[in-house]
């Protein structure tokens, strides 16, 4: 279970700040047993994505949902990721190429039900199967659900074949001797979520 607050990408946060760059709403009243909806982005939302996500490419993003009725206005969605990202190789810059294909379980949740931070145990969370998603209550975005699991499945630390170690030296003179700092990675906004979902495994 990922927590709400884990990262700079939860739907709560985003969605109170400005409209999803990818929305497909779904209203609860078409909601059933088992709905099923397979749902695209367009290339405009793919463009505004890269720029969320700091992507240099979204070539596709497409998913399939399958949705069902829980206890009260709890929704229950399965789904799966189909996706195409380019994004830049932390060593060296240069474009690196990731196709994501994978499955997901959700639990949508009226905003109003989704716990404060004060209340939330972290241990507890990571234990269920199903992420909790805030909804108003009445619609259920898959769009922007579908957009979170992108930033979930990335490679936080992309890197182009053959671009060398994890890590490299430079060697410094200073007052007549050679200073060796070590350089660590560029840092990845998807480096917390990955690190999330390997303790859900």
């Amino acid at each position: 279970m990922t927590p709400k607050d884990s990262s700079s990408f939860s739907s709560e946060q985003h969605s109170s700040i400005v409209k999803p760059e990818f929305s497909h709403r779904i209203p609860l009243g078409k909601i059933g047993h088992d709905l099923r909806v397979n749902i695209s982005a367009p290339s405009q939302a793919r463009e505004k994505l890269c720029h969320r996500f700091g992507l240099l490419g979204l070539e596709q993003l497409d998913g399939q949902f399958s949705l069902s009725r829980g206890e009260g206005k709890h929704i229950r969605a399965e789904g799966e990721i189909r996706a195409k990202a380019t994004q830049a190789c932390v060593i060296t810059g240069e474009p690196v190429d990731e196709e994501v294909q994978e499955r997901f379980s959700l639990r949508f949740l009226p905003q109003e039900e989704m716990p404060s931070d004060e209340d939330i145990d972290i241990e507890a969370l990571l234990a269920e199967e199903a992420d909790d998603v805030p909804y108003d209550g009445r619609a259920v975005d898959l769009g922007e659900a579908l957009a979170e699991q992108l930033a979930l499945c990335l490679d936080p630390y992309p890197r182009r074949e053959g671009s060398g170690l994890e890590s490299f030296v430079e060697v410094t003179p200073e007052e007549g001797e050679e200073e060796v700092i070590a350089k660590e990675e560029k840092p990845n906004p998807f480096s917390v979520l990955e690190k999330l979902k390997e303790k859900k495994r």
